[in-house]
């Protein structure tokens, strides 16, 4: 599942440009596999990740967690690899691997010495076509998932919350379900469920190959011809169409009250735009706005005013991610210090928003930002295995190469009266989802709703 502090962290690394462009070599195998190479021979290591155009959001409605759960199964072996053998094998190469699921998809990755890429390139392509799934395999994963959820999501109020307002926040599209799944869905997926879903969407045509490393273009390219060049295509792949979300004409508000919080905080996500092909503007002014507003923990606007001007809150932060399929959300955040109301803290972050939308972008420090962003780019050079998930990302996403190249400069180019635009559009509350996560409150307070709390503090 997608943490705050994930959501957190992908936010901030929007701002990580890519690899010069000389260094990014990219192909289109005749069965429709998509490769792309990133040259990095400052060690004899490589990355090698695929990316399949599906997540969460393209699970068929009652069989929500289904893309998650196929995750673990690819892992369940095929005629060549018995169970568990493909991380066994990776881990005897001395590599490591692993996967991870997002709503829109789902990728697995392996980093090994550079003369094992052959290696990875075999078992992957075997198992995006030759997987064999029985009873008990699926049987033994279902009961992995349901832990999992258990321990990471109904075990964790934070969690809870976030799973909440992202059905209230989308009432129709597909974003609006848990990327691990309902509880009551996933304890019922089962082998047909796995094998559908396989079918619909494992095949070369739908999925993205990064090689980032110490590899020519020329010998990736090879050896996916070798690998992944004899793999049939599917003619099952079809175009993302997904259910639109209907006009949001009201703000939503939850109140999640759970004895297990310590630490209590208000969330708010807005509806945003996501980036586009060609067009990616105003995402880069959401990126910016974050940044602006709760990017820094000791800078940023919000730090400034409600942690060490005001002194109402422990943590405060703003964070925006554009790289999906369709528009998902921006959202601020704030905790504040002991005895200070979440309807208090709630209307000092209003206030604090209030005030930018009135002063605006401060020159000086989106300059700092602009530069900061600027020396992220050499950074960004030192992680083959970061830029290879970059790359793949914005490419399962319906991104280029040119641009994910464009997307530096963009960042730079932006202006703050750009910033200050996209600011006025998305901060408006009939299109946000308010979230108080708060342990149980007096008695007292009982009758008092957090919207009326809320008003009160400001008055």
């Amino acid at each position: 599942m997608r943490s705050l502090l994930l959501v957190l962290t992908l936010a901030l690394g929007l701002a990580a440009p890519a690899l010069a462009r000389d260094n990014v070599t990219s192909f289109t195998l005749e069965n429709g596999l998509a490769l792309v190479v990133i040259e990095d021979h400052r060690a004899p290591v490589v990355t090698h990740m695929v990316w399949y155009r599906t997540g969460a959001a393209d699970e068929a409605p009652g069989h929500s967690g289904i893309a998650h759960f196929f995750e673990h199964l690819m892992f369940r072996g095929t005629d060549s690899l018995t169970p568990g053998e493909f991380s066994a094998t990776v881990e005897a190469q001395g590599g490591s691997d692993n996967a991870f699921t997002s709503w829109d998809y789902t990728a697995y990755f392996q980093r090994v010495a550079a003369d094992r890429l052959s290696l990875m390139m075999q078992m992957e392509a075997d198992r995006m076509r030759n997987l064999k799934l029985f009873d008990e395999d699926v049987a033994t994963e279902r009961h992995v998932i349901i832990e999992e959820r258990g321990q990471r999501t109904d075990s964790d109020p934070g969690a809870l919350l976030r799973e909440q307002m992202g059905a209230a926040q989308f009432l129709n599209h597909p974003y609006g379900r848990p990327i691990i799944g309902w509880m009551h869905e996933i304890t019922e997926l089962d082998r047909q469920d796995a094998l559908a879903f396989y079918r619909a969407n494992y095949a070369p045509n739908n999925a993205i190959v990064v090689v980032a490393g110490d590899v020519t273009p020329e010998a990736a390219l090879a050896l996916a011809e070798t690998h992944y060049g004899p793999l049939l295509p599917s003619e099952a792949i079809a175009p993302r169409i997904r259910p639109s979300e209907p006009p949001q004409l009201a703000e939503r508000r939850i109140v999640l009250t759970d004895e297990r919080v310590a630490e209590p905080y208000v969330i708010r996500s807005y509806l945003a735009p996501e980036r586009n092909p060609g067009d990616q503007r105003k995402a880069a002014a959401l990126t910016l706005l974050a940044e602006l507003l709760g990017g820094n923990p000791t800078t940023s606007v919000f730090a400034r005013e409600l942690q060490f001007g005001q002194g109402i809150a422990t943590w405060s932060a703003a964070f925006y991610d554009g790289t999906s399929v369709d528009p998902d959300t921006f959202g601020v955040f704030v905790m504040p210090v002991p005895g200070v109301s979440l309807a208090e803290a709630e209307a000092a972050m209003d206030k604090v928003i209030e005030t930018f939308l009135t002063e605006g972008v401060d020159p000086e420090e989106l300059a700092r930002i602009k530069t900061q962003v600027r020396a992220s780019t050499i950074y960004a050079r030192d992680d083959a295995g970061g830029l290879a998930r970059l790359y793949g990302q914005a490419l399962a996403v319906g991104l280029t190469v040119q641009d994910v190249r464009d997307w530096p400069e963009i960042l730079q180019l932006v202006t703050k009266d750009e910033i200050m635009a996209a600011a006025t559009e998305v901060f408006d509350r009939n299109r946000a989802v308010t979230g108080w996560l708060q342990a149980p409150q007096p008695d007292v307070a009982a009758n008092v709703t957090p919207a009326a709390a809320a008003e009160e503090a400001t008055e």
